[in-house]
């Protein structure tokens, strides 16, 4: 059995985490929580990208009052981000927040803690335990040999959880986060094993598109393989867009998220007479509008594009100034270089029509 359904289940918002549920995208918005326009606008953009459980920033009251206009305009669940200040915590809540992310640790001492639970009790909202590995406790770090490593991130992370566990509530999600990609992994190995509490998993401060996407990819391919995760993030230095295309296609390739078109395209050779790069990263960009489960092949000639396009639903082939039409590895048409890509779209805005 994999550890994601061994865990429990926690609905957030009406999205439920845990169990045998499959597992949830997230993201974050960039935008500043106050300026609702733009946060709502953001969040919009990322709906459409598949994004299910957005979170926001909340560093002050003002942001925190934004909660209940910004849910009312969305169309998924509103995370709220706390640090230190457990005030802004019970505004979010009371503003309509459908989980906390929080660290007990700074958040204030046991009454303020007690607050914020009997709150997100109140409403039954979860409470997403969060730490990092760039804010772990010193007495952890001297513990166990003076740096940073996976036991002290887990023991940190359990010691916040057993707080809220011992005012009676188990509405609990757990991220445990680092840059470090193999402590990460490492730590939710631990962890996944000592706790059935869903967990929230990520690589984070992972860097720029290029660094950020293979650094995540390497990490959550690794533990989702193993069964451990719930809910992801692939955090990125960019366009909170790319981490939602980025996540589904980590999902996708281990055989964990069902529909979008895949695209494969072939990596070019001194056979290819095409803009092959243009046209592939046009198909990319074209498809991410359709929600079809299918996958797309994007061939660099016409002397093996049908065949290495045979696994694919549909394909285009480039040529000396044309192109061919594939569909299951079978050429169909043959057209000028200009229309293969209007060709591909009007496949795909009729893909249902004869099938």
């Amino acid at each position: 059995m994999l550890l994601r359904e061994r865990t429990k289940v926690v609905n957030i918002g009406g999205v439920k985490i845990g169990g045998d549920n499959p597992i949830a995208i997230q993201s974050m918005c960039n935008t500043k929580t106050e300026d609702v326009a733009a946060t709502v606008a953001q969040i919009h953009r990322l709906e459409a990208a598949g994004c299910q459980i957005i979170r926001v920033a909340v560093p002050t009251m003002e942001a925190a009052g934004a909660i209940s206009e910004i849910k009312r305009k969305i169309h998924i669940p509103l995370v709220a981000d706390i640090h230190f200040d457990y005030r802004l915590a019970l505004a979010a809540i009371e503003n309509g927040a459908d989980k906390i992310r929080i660290n007990p640790g700074n958040i204030g001492g046991p009454d303020k803690i007690r607050a914020v639970v009997r709150a997100a009790e109140a409403r039954q909202i979860p409470i997403r335990v969060g730490v990092n590995s760039g804010s772990l406790e010193k007495e952890l770090i001297e513990k166990y040999g003076g740096h940073v490593t996976a036991e002290g991130i887990v023991e940190s992370a359990l010691d916040k959880v057993r707080m809220i566990e011992e005012l009676g509530y188990d509405q609990i999600v757990i991220s445990i986060k680092s840059s470090d990609v193999l402590m990460c992994v490492r730590a939710h190995e631990l962890i996944a094993r000592q706790t059935d509490y869903p967990l929230h998993i990520g690589i984070t401060e992972s860097g720029t598109l290029i660094s950020g996407n293979i650094k995540s990819a390497v990490g959550l391919g690794i533990m989702l393989h193993e069964g451990i995760g719930n809910t992801i993030r692939v955090s990125l230095t960019g366009d909170p867009i790319e981490e939602i295309k980025s996540a589904k296609l980590i999902l996708r390739s281990l055989g964990l998220y069902k529909g979008g078109i895949e695209v494969v395209s072939c990596p070019t050779c001194g056979r290819t007479s095409i803009d092959l790069i243009g046209l592939a990263n046009a198909v990319e960009n074209m498809v991410q509008s359709y929600d079809l489960n299918i996958k797309v092949a994007v061939m660099g000639c016409v002397v093996n594009g049908p065949g290495e396009a045979r696994e694919a639903d549909i394909g285009i082939a480039g040529g000396k100034g044309e192109g061919l039409l594939i569909k299951k590895g079978r050429i169909v048409r043959k057209l000028p270089e200009e229309e293969l890509l209007p060709a591909l779209k009007d496949e795909l805005d009729h893909w249902g029509d004869a099938r």
